[in-house]
């Protein structure tokens, strides 16, 4: 039987998509320009190996939510579905697996390592958050399975965040699919409702199979949690929307983001599952880094 390929969310790469090569980030306070042009310029960057989630070149707008499995791990994997898929956990082309983090550093000792759990951005960028606070952005998109996952232990985790550090969402923005889907983002966030809606719009993704590709389905999304349509309209075409918008495509370039999940902390430090060893352990690193930043001071 010929398989079929559920893959319409593209570039789905350590973690769950991988985003254009972005081009050479700029000096803090350089003028950002074309940002539209350079993404839908840019190509994926080519996968050789078989750790690589396939890509499949498909209209992003009307291909279905792939189909996922998962591991002991933790990790929740994107895989080709044919009519027989086999046992779930069988590896192959198309799986990704993350490794566990490895033997804990002697006490007094950095437990984990620039250039291999987390890498350094040069020049450091700057946040959205004041100067005196501490600040790790979450870099996601609905449509990811591991940031489906990631969600939970994020929102947990941010919950216990000590004084002085701020965890932000930052909706990615690398094709138009995602581009509507942070547009949903910032209009939920606009119109007071994030708090209720977040986890509902990766529900509706993942477990409802919506795939929220249009203004008329995200606008029913939003209907169907209270919110009136004049309202949904007025803030999804407002100037405040618009420029989160923008102004999340412009941290992408900075960030240097590839794919998603992503953790930035502080603008200088990026963390991703397959760095970090896994999703739970993004958050280990970035309480490390956190406490490097606080130590810094």
């Amino acid at each position: 039987m010929r398989t079929i390929i559920f893959a319409g969310f593209l570039l789905i790469l350590a973690g769950c998509g991988q985003a254009p090569a972005p081009a050479q980030v700029e000096q803090p306070g350089q003028e950002l320009a074309d940002d539209e042009a350079m993404f839908a310029d840019a190509q994926p960057d080519p996968m050789a190996s078989d750790d690589n989630i396939q890509v499949v070149e498909e209209d992003a707008a009307t291909a279905p939510p792939a189909d996922i499995a998962g591991d002991d791990q933790g990790t929740l994997v994107a895989e080709e579905m044919v009519d027989d898929p086999g046992p779930a956990s069988s590896a192959g082309p198309g799986v990704i697996r993350l490794a566990q983090s490895g033997t804990p550093a002697p006490a007094g000792e950095p437990r984990f390592r620039e250039g291999r759990h987390y890498q350094r951005l040069s020049p450091a960028q700057p946040t959205s958050s004041g100067p005196e606070t501490i600040e790790v952005a979450e870099v996601f998109w609905y449509g990811c399975p591991h940031c489906y996952e990631f969600e939970p232990f994020v929102q947990d985790w941010k919950s216990k965040a000590p004084d002085g550090v701020s965890v932000v969402s930052i909706p990615a923005t690398w094709n138009p699919l995602l581009l509507l889907h942070a547009r949903a983002f910032y209009t939920a966030e606009a119109l007071g409702v994030l708090d209720t809606t977040h986890m509902a719009v990766f529900r509706e993704f993942h477990e409802r199979r919506n795939p929220l590709d249009s203004e008329a389905r995200i606008r029913d999304f939003f209907a169907r949690q209270g919110v009136a349509e004049q309202d949904f309209d007025r803030s999804w075409n407002s100037f405040n929307v618009q420029s989160k918008v923008q102004r999340a495509e412009q941290l992408a370039r900075r960030y240097r983001v590839t794919g998603v999940p992503m953790l930035v902390v502080n603008g200088k430090y990026v963390i991703d599952g397959r760095s970090a060893g896994g999703l739970r352990q993004m958050l280990d690193v970035a309480e490390e880094l956190v406490a490097l930043e606080k130590a810094a001071r």
